[in-house]
């Protein structure tokens, strides 16, 4: 048998370490009688009786012991005290801080020669010394990249054609750029960024109506579209006088001339990017730089109700976040010129462009996927990433594949029985992935994201704690989970490293001071450590374009941005999400959604008589609680074919898949959001009242109340429909 293990390396190295993980916590006398050895002053004769041959099999295995023990991992050294990540700030009405720092003042920038967004792509370029850059590929075939030269230069000549189409270099100047993700959205970035222009991301969710809000608000004459169909969608607009403008359209891909024809007819010049390129290398026109206080990004967010907020951040905005970021990490998982991330989130959001600031002002690559979400496993097994911006969406849909694939009692149990034995270890503070349980079980789980990842950010809404406690054990990297909003350019908060735990979202980032303010309506105090969530510090952004009103909503006279979220301040100074002030959420994809809005589209559906929507920041879904019509449903259900009492309608299967399919009808006229629709209900057969509790003596529903009084009929809901 040990002639087997020390053929075979590998098998031996994990033999040994599955035994010494059992034994490491017992005392050398137990472990002497385990290995049924004599006491320690009978060694000496004992090991003379031993034959040659056992002597070097013992030996070898004590070597082998003896390195693991050596060599066995260590737990990572967090850069502060987990048990005190932020402290009060003196004066400050009960604002906190970041431990991690040079000092009390708030961090504005981490390299002097990185404080715009133009600075941290040339410092990347220096420090790459011309290395790859912008990686891009076609199906079936291996990523091809664009150096850091060539991204420099292409940004110089579509500046310069830029300029030789009517473009100022201002920050006056507006460049839409309409396109999924792809070498030449960060090529038009990086354009606008070279001439102190200024980029406005536009995307399909907001809509065609939000698109036309936003050309016409933020004067937009010049959009940069990836493929031909957005641009005969913007030519639509401009046709019906929605948006007149707008005087230049640039395409990515070919197109046909009936195309350019077309614009021509209503006054808009469609050219190729190419073309403006090529224009700009022969009328090169040297850089003009921005400056930190300078706007770098107008950046719409889809709102829940109303017109689309534009909020302006500037180049000073978005360093000084990422820079927090670099300052929490900086000491553990720094970033590398090695690091390749892969590029999949929108870039209109700014969590996805905060990392890849990272990336780029570290000299490393960023790999786009092909565009389509289902072939991502495919594209991140060709580009081997080692940073990973994800979603909890996609967290989740990771977790309940690697649990539906353990479709006996018996693999589900080892399957958790592996996980708990890493999660032991994660608690520890080891993160690792080459461990017995990663041998048997979870490498073919890491190999499926390139098996090179080292580090996973999550953003954009919560995460389960349960789905991020069991991939921090089978992924073997480290996994940090970031809070904010784009009017904080991303985040405020972040994971502190060493700090493994789940159910918050970390402590203030060092660019950020974070305080919680009263919520009387809701019975949040800040004597009790709750509140609402405001923010202060060089990342907060400076309003939304031309509404001042809204702007003085979220923005008070010291400059603190009110989130609308209600946190609590835990033991160890990290802050926990624990409501909303507004009746708005986020799904599990990022979402925001309005479930008013959507309970008085609902309300016009004949046979409902109340309408609760419930959403949860886990999910990715909404769902639903219906009291039908007392009065109209009966005759509503019998047109259908269905007759009974109201108690027995209310417990009909099939009226209830009828009400939802006219519910969901009444949805698409008024122009919900296939995530704004609810995907399953519950019928309820009495109304909500005051005397129940579960309205208002105005009337109104009281949210919390209902979402407590059908907490059980939620729980079904979601199961049901996984």
């Amino acid at each position: 048998m040990l002639t087997f293990f020390l053929v075979s390396g590998g098998s031996l190295w994990l033999f040994a370490e599955f035994i010494l993980s059992l034994l490491e916590k017992m005392q050398t006398q137990e472990i002497l009688r385990l290995l049924r050895l004599p006491e320690l002053g009978d060694l000496g004769q004992f090991f003379r009786s031993l034959s040659a041959t056992t002597l070097v099999s013992v030996g070898a295995l004590a070597a082998i012991l003896a390195y693991w023990f050596t060599h066995r991992p260590k737990a990572l050294q967090p850069p502060c005290n987990l048990l005190m990540q932020s402290e009060e700030v003196e004066d400050s009405g009960g604002a906190r801080r970041s431990v991690i720092g040079d000092g009390p003042q708030l961090l504005t920038h981490y390299y002097d020669d990185a404080r715009t967004m133009y600075q941290v792509f040339r410092r990347g370029l220096s420090i790459s010394g011309n290395g790859p850059c912008l990686g891009f590929r076609k199906p079936k075939q291996p990523y091809q990249w664009l150096s850091y030269q060539e991204v420099a230069d292409r940004a110089e000549f579509l500046g310069s054609g830029l300029l030789q189409h009517n473009c100022k270099p201002s920050t006056d100047q507006f460049i839409g750029v309409f396109a999924q993700n792809r070498p030449e959205w960060i090529i038009a970035e990086l354009a606008c960024y070279t001439y102190s222009m200024v980029v406005v991301p536009l995307y399909d969710t907001l809509g065609p109506g939000a698109i036309r809000y936003i050309i016409r608000t933020a004067d937009i004459s010049t959009v940069v579209v990836d493929k031909p169909q957005k641009a005969v969608l913007l030519l639509e607009h401009v046709e019906r006088k929605e948006t007149p403008g707008l005087k230049l359209i640039i395409i990515m891909e070919p197109f046909e001339e009936a195309l350019k024809d077309r614009g021509q007819e209503c006054g808009v010049v469609i050219k190729s990017m190419q073309a403006v390129e090529e224009c700009g290398q022969q009328n090169h026109q040297a850089p003009v730089p921005p400056k930190p206080s300078d706007l770098s990004i107008v950046c719409f967010t889809s709102g829940t109700t109303g017109s689309p907020k534009g909020a302006m951040l500037t180049h000073g905005n978005v360093v000084a976040d990422f820079s927090g970021f670099l300052k929490v990490t900086e000491k553990v998982i720094f970033p590398r010129q090695d690091d390749v991330l892969i590029s999949f989130l929108p870039l209109a959001h700014m969590f996805e462009r905060v990392i890849q600031s990272v990336v780029y002002c570290h000299g490393g690559r960023v790999g786009f996927f092909q565009g389509d979400i289902r072939l991502l496993p495919d594209d991140m097994k060709a580009l081997h990433p080692t940073i990973f911006p994800v979603v909890p969406r996609l967290l989740n849909r990771m977790y309940d594949k690697i649990f539906s694939q353990a479709d006996t009692p018996l693999k589900r149990w080892l399957l958790e029985f592996a996980a708990k034995r890493k999660q032991a270890e994660v608690r520890s503070g080891i993160i690792r992935n080459d461990s017995i349980w990663d041998e048997l079980f979870f490498n073919k789980i890491q190999a499926s994201l390139g098996g090179c990842v080292r580090m996973i950010v999550t953003g954009a809404a919560p995460a389960s704690p349960t789905v991020l406690g069991f991939l921090r054990a089978a992924l073997g990297c480290q996994v940090y989970e970031g809070y904010g909003q784009t009017e904080c350019t991303a985040g405020c908060t972040f994971t502190t490293p060493g700090d493994w735990t789940s159910g918050h979202v970390g402590a203030p980032l060092p660019c950020n001071h974070i305080k919680l303010i009263d919520v009387e309506e809701l019975n949040y105090w800040t004597c009790k450590g709750e509140g609402e969530i405001c923010v202060r510090g060089p990342n907060v952004f400076k309003g939304y374009l031309k509404d001042p009103s809204r702007t003085k909503e979220a923005l008070d006279s010291d400059g603190w941005l009110h989130t609308g979220d209600i946190g609590k301040w835990l033991p160890a100074g990290t802050l926990k999400i624990i409501d909303r002030k507004k009746h708005i959420f986020k799904l599990a994809q990022g979402e925001y959604v309005a479930p008013e809005k959507i309970e008085n589209i609902y309300i016009r559906s004949e046979p409902v008589a109340q309408i609760y929507v419930h959403g949860d920041s886990l999910k990715a879904f909404l769902v639903g609680v219906v009291v039908p019509d007392p009065e109209v449903m009966p005759s509503w259900a019998q047109k259908r074919g269905i007759e009974g009492s109201y108690e027995e309608l209310c417990a009909n299967k099939e009226l209830k898949k009828a009400i939802l399919e006219d519910m969901v009808r009444l949805g698409k006229q008024s122009g919900l959001h296939s995530f704004e629709q609810v995907k399953a209900i519950h019928i309820h057969s009495d109304m909500f009242s005051v005397q129940n509790g579960l309205l208002t003596p105005t009337l109104k529903a009281k949210r919390p109340e209902l979402r407590e009084y059908f907490k059980k009929q939620i729980e079904e809901l979601y199961s049901i429909s996984m």
